[in-house]
Formats: C-alpha cells, sequence, structure tokens
C-alpha cells in the first residue's frame, strides 16, 4: 500500500505560479510511475504530467512550457511546479502512484493504483 497527501494548492491571479507537493508514504519502493492529473468541474479527470523512476517525463500539450513535474528521492515527495498559470488550468489536482508493469507506457496513459485525495487550484483572470 502506498499513502499520498497533496499540498499547495492556493487561490493565483492569471500569470501566477504554484508548487504541489505530494508526499508518499508506505511501501514506495515499489514505485515506478508517478503522475500529476486534475479535474475541472464537469470535465473528465486528465493526466498533467508524469514521471519515472529514471526521470523521464511526460507532459500534455497543454501544460507543456509551463508545468515542471520533479522527484526527491530522498524525501519521498512529488512536485509539480506550474508557471504561468491560466484560468483554464482551474481544477482540482490529484497525484498518483503505480508499480511496474511489462511493458512500460507513457506515464499519462498508465493506470495508477494509488491516488491522493486532491487539492484545489483556482486560477483567476
Amino acid at each position: 500500500q502506498v499513502q499520498l497527501m497533496e499540498s499547495g494548492g492556493a487561490s493565483v491571479a492569471a500569470g501566477g505560479s504554484l508548487r504541489l507537493s505530494c508526499t508518499a508514504s508506505g511501501n514506495t519502493y515499489k514505485t515506478y510511475y508517478w503522475a500529476w492529473f486534475r479535474q475541472a468541474p464537469g470535465k473528465e479527470r486528465e493526466a498533467v504530467a508524469g514521471i519515472v523512476a529514471d526521470g523521464t517525463t511526460t507532459y500534455t500539450p497543454a501544460v507543456k512550457d509551463r508545468f515542471t513535474i520533479s522527484k526527491d528521492n530522498a524525501k519521498t515527495t512529488l512536485y509539480l511546479q506550474m508557471n504561468s498559470l491560466k484560468p483554464e488550468d482551474t481544477a482540482m489536482y490529484f497525484c498518483a502512484s503505480a508499480s511496474f508493469e511489462w511493458p512500460p507506457v507513457d506515464p499519462l496513459a498508465r493506470e495508477y493504483e494509488y491516488w491522493g485525495q486532491g487539492t484545489q487550484v483556482t486560477v483567476s483572470s
């Protein structure tokens, strides 16, 4: 079992920045995939950014060049640095993790086993 807890959500003006954190505990040693998802009211949940154990990252086009996913292995913490925020970035943000299965897939396409409770990001115009 892996427990995930997000923090760092807030209300900001368009153009601002936020850094989300996701603290992991439990059997994290099996984790290979980590990702951030978001879900806006009335919309489906979408994968935003992913990272695998070797540090390879991937982003959905809507956030590429604005968001950066990273992981501090010593602290078992996942981060999402969000810059140049737009009103359309408003959503509940979730972190997720999953173990490795063959064949390897894009982290944005992986089915995730563990989820946090979410942290709200609101961007005003």
